[in-house]
């Protein structure tokens, strides 16, 4: 397949995200009665190819193989394939953590991979088995062997977590420095402050250690690592800081009477970088609107998600459109 440039590439990507679902369709799935009733109005769409079977049962795989196809293609298609993998990155660590604690207990978790278009099952089991390979980037191998030494000296399985975790976001950083697209790295520099919030979210709701959160929270974000610490000894500012942080227009619907709802702060998250990669849609030369059909597209599939598992267990039309991200009009 060609490899084409940016400028060629762009209009093929306005034309596939003619494939997602509008905002209107969503309403008309939200309004459905039954999951028989979301098939038939998804059999007009895109997804129709890829629904088989028990609708119910099988549209969970139905839906990450119409992702991985993407993925895929999108690969091929890329000028630059890594920009494809800061969006995917996150599968790549998945797997590093599940097949990594899959290997130190002497178990099989070869059903939690997550396809990331760039490594295999074998290329990660064979790396966290032997902390060596040809593929995997310096980065990756260098984590690798942290967590095994980690492990080997307190065999501690929180640690595999907390490690792979940080050096996630420090390679998000490195590899969109190499890209050097400040679009791009202002992107990552949104996504890494917006995990940080949320990581100290969590801390403080499980009464975590200082020392803890300085292992754990990023130092590659926007916001800094001390300020977010400092939150430790006073939690009940953390809604303040918050709103007074860049994201606060964005996050304030995640502060509910004083407090964080911790869920409604990871769909603020999702659905501002959704905004920052609709703004891009339209860009020309760089890599942007690839990202932004990505992401568009992995939005679309939590929101089918969300409204399958809702509609079998009889959740109201109101509380199912309440929880779903942000959709855009191509």
């Amino acid at each position: 397949m060609k490899t084409y440039s940016y400028h060629e590439l762009n209009p093929l990507i306005r034309l596939k995200e003619l494939e997602l679902l509008t905002p209107d369709m969503f309403d008309r799935l939200v309004a459905a009665k039954d999951l028989k009733e979301v098939q038939q109005l998804l059999n007009s769409t895109f997804y129709g190819e890829f629904l088989q079977g028990d609708f119910a049962e099988t549209f969970e795989e139905s839906l990450q193989n119409s992702f991985n196809q993407l993925i895929t293609e999108l690969i091929e298609l890329a000028p630059e394939p890594e920009v494809i993998w800061i969006y995917t990155m996150r599968f790549t660590y998945h797997n590093l953590k599940a097949l990594m604690k899959a290997e130190l207990l002497e178990q099989n978790f070869d059903e939690l991979f997550l396809y990331d278009g760039f490594y295999s099952l074998e290329q990660i089991k064979s790396v966290v088995k032997t902390g060596q390979s040809n593929s995997l980037p310096d980065e990756i191998i260098g984590t690798v062997n942290a967590v095994k030494a980690h492990f080997s000296e307190s065999n501690s399985l929180q640690g595999i977590d907390i490690i792979f975790d940080r050096d996630f976001l420090r390679n998000q950083e490195i590899v969109g420095e190499k890209l050097g697209y400040v679009a791009l790295l202002s992107e990552i520099t949104a996504f890494i402050d917006f995990t940080n919030l949320i990581i100290l979210g969590r801390g403080i709701r499980q009464k975590r250690s200082k020392a803890f959160l300085s292992t754990v929270l990023s130092s590659q974000g926007s916001i800094a690592k001390e300020d977010l610490l400092a939150i430790i000894e006073q939690p009940q500012t953390f809604a303040d800081f918050i709103l007074a942080s860049p994201y606060g227009n964005e996050a304030a619907s995640a502060v509910v009477d004083g407090k964080v709802d911790l869920a409604k702060l990871e769909k603020a998250k999702d659905d501002y970088l959704a905004s920052l990669f609709e703004a891009y849609q339209v860009e020309a030369f760089g890599p942007l609107p690839m990202l932004a059909l990505l992401h568009g597209k992995e939005t679309e599939i939590k929101n089918l998600r969300l409204l399958v598992v809702g509609k079998k267990i009889g959740m109201d039309q109101s509380d199912i459109k309440e929880r779903m991200r942000v959709t855009h009009d191509a």
